[in-house]
């Protein structure tokens, strides 16, 4: 990984591009500007219930209708430590949404995000939204986690994280809990390695974490101040801004990254400029002496500049760096950052193309037609998904049917805590159909191939809405996702006679 040097202003919020020469044949290839937006928080097992969460995202600057794409992140990813992880709770989330996740989705949606992927060990959760615009150019979507505490045994502490491939580049976020305590430096570093040993993906090229062209890593890692003095001696300490700095220096965090190299030796990171950000009394910005104040909760990057294609050098500069002393919910204050990284946007992986659809008969049988490129390869566990044109989140389909026409894979390698979107659950009513399996029509043609797919009868949509298709590869290893097409809207409308239906929801 090679560090590109952070600017000490902000970041333009206009997203602009750059036109880069290639190396090979004097070609010419734009490079996009995105931002991405990163978030981490020790809610200290709280909910959000009677808090907003505009100003952690960064929305409380202007009205809505101030606020224009150019000034919007493409990617937010909020990591959270903590949450509660109660055994009640954990039953509840296998049928509807994290509090967290509800209430950031329903605050994003109104600005054209979509929930694209979350995964949740114990306390840990993180969550990952993206602007819809780029839903489509999403591929190799993948979870994975490592517990750490107790002997990985519990997963109170270790660390969760998601990868993907967008417009050419692999982005891998990870959002950790490292051990706590200011004595326990080494088991800190023996769960940044624990992590790294045991985090494996399943995409070529993008195996390990550092394998991936941006690597944001995050969490309350738990890191404290050197010496021996008192907690009150540093809280004096901090009431003169002058001293930050000197307190700085201690950090351990930067002491392993630069000094010894032990741990998080590949990563970057603006010097914060902002207070501890633990351990303060609940409910207040005061700070509580059981602990010593410390800088425990980070946002950390890298970039591979010199990406899989020659010539091209991709970036990343972190524009701010910030906590938010105005939530006090938990003992610790969360932490943003905001970055603009450089991606090829005119970089599109071989998929399907929808045949348009002008109506959707409720009632009736319905025949999909999509043209898959020769390059593409269909894989074992491909499914097409019907959603409504509003939805914020892959996980809220209304109905699906498999492209093999076959019955539900069944995946030992599967992470039970939760499933997401990454292959449907078995024979929901109203959402699986494969009564008749020869019903997949195929026509081989000179760059591909035309498939026909029916969906059945009784597939539950809601007349005179409005909905799409997606079009999901799934390899069926530990839930690889990728987006490979999206449909036109269309309506869905009843037959005279049939019978209402209404659409069936799992949240």
């Amino acid at each position: 990984m090679s560090h590109n040097e952070d600017r000490s202003s902000e970041c333009s919020a206009e997203k602009t591009n750059d036109v880069e020469a290639a190396a090979a044949g004097n070609s010419r290839q734009q490079l996009g500007t995105y931002r991405v937006y990163v978030v981490t928080w020790n809610v200290g097992s709280r909910f959000p219930d009677n808090i907003s969460l505009r100003q952690l995202l960064s929305l409380d600057d202007a009205s809505d209708a101030a606020i224009s794409e150019k000034h919007l992140p493409d990617i937010y990813a909020i990591g959270l430590q903590e949450v509660n992880a109660q055994p009640q709770q954990q039953v509840l989330s296998l049928f509807k949404e994290d509090p967290w996740t509800h209430k950031a989705k329903e605050l994003l949606r109104s600005y054209n995000y979509v929930s694209v992927k979350s995964e949740q060990m114990q306390g840990l959760l993180l969550t990952m939204f993206v602007r819809r615009p780029h839903v489509e150019h999403l591929h190799d979507i993948e979870a994975e986690f490592t517990r750490t505490g107790f002997g990985g045994i519990w997963g109170n502490k270790g660390a969760v994280s998601v990868r993907f491939t967008m417009y050419g580049c692999g982005l891998a976020f990870v959002v950790a809990h490292l051990a706590a305590h200011d004595h326990q430096l080494d088991e800190r570093i023996d769960d940044y390695k624990q992590i790294l040993e045991n985090h494996h993906y399943h995409v070529k090229h993008y195996r390990e974490i550092y394998d991936h062209d941006y690597v944001f890593w995050f969490g309350d890692l738990n890191f404290r101040l050197q010496g021996n003095d008192s907690s009150t001696e540093v809280r004096e300490a901090l009431r003169d801004e002058s001293q930050h700095e000197t307190l700085l220096k201690r950090d351990q965090l930067l002491h392993v990254r630069e000094h010894t190299q032990q741990a998080f030796q590949v990563m970057h990171e603006r010097m914060p400029a902002f207070p501890p950000t633990f351990k303060y009394k609940e409910g207040t910005s005061e700070f509580d002496l059981k602990r010593r104040p410390a800088w425990t909760d980070r946002i950390m990057y890298a970039v591979q500049p010199s990406n899989r294609q020659r010539g091209m050098q991709l970036a990343i500069e972190q524009c701010s760096y910030k906590s938010h002393p105005v939530y006090n919910i938990s003992d610790h204050k969360p932490v943003t950052s905001d970055f603009t990284i450089k991606m090829y946007p005119n970089v599109r992986a071989p998929g399907v193309s929808f045949s348009p659809i002008s109506l959707w008969s409720i009632g009736d049988e319905n025949t999909v037609e999509y043209h898959k490129q020769a390059e593409f390869e269909e894989g074992p566990h491909d499914w097409i998904g019907i959603y409504p044109v509003d939805y914020a989140s892959l996980a809220h389909y209304s109905a699906y049917e498999y492209v093999n026409q076959a019955e539900s894979p069944t995946s030992s390698d599967s992470n039970n805590e939760r499933e997401y979107f990454d292959t449907p659950a078995p024979h929901r009513r109203g959402r699986h159909h494969h009564r008749n399996r020869q019903r997949l029509r195929r026509q081989q043609e000179t760059n591909g191939e035309q498939v026909r797919i029916d969906f059945a009868d009784d597939v539950e949509l809601r007349h005179g809405e409005q909905y799409l298709l997606i079009y999901f590869r799934s390899t069926g290893s530990r839930g690889v996702t990728s987006l490979s097409g999206i449909s036109n809207v269309f309506v869905a409308e009843k037959r005279r006679g049939s019978p209402y239906r209404t659409e069936y929801h799992v949240d």
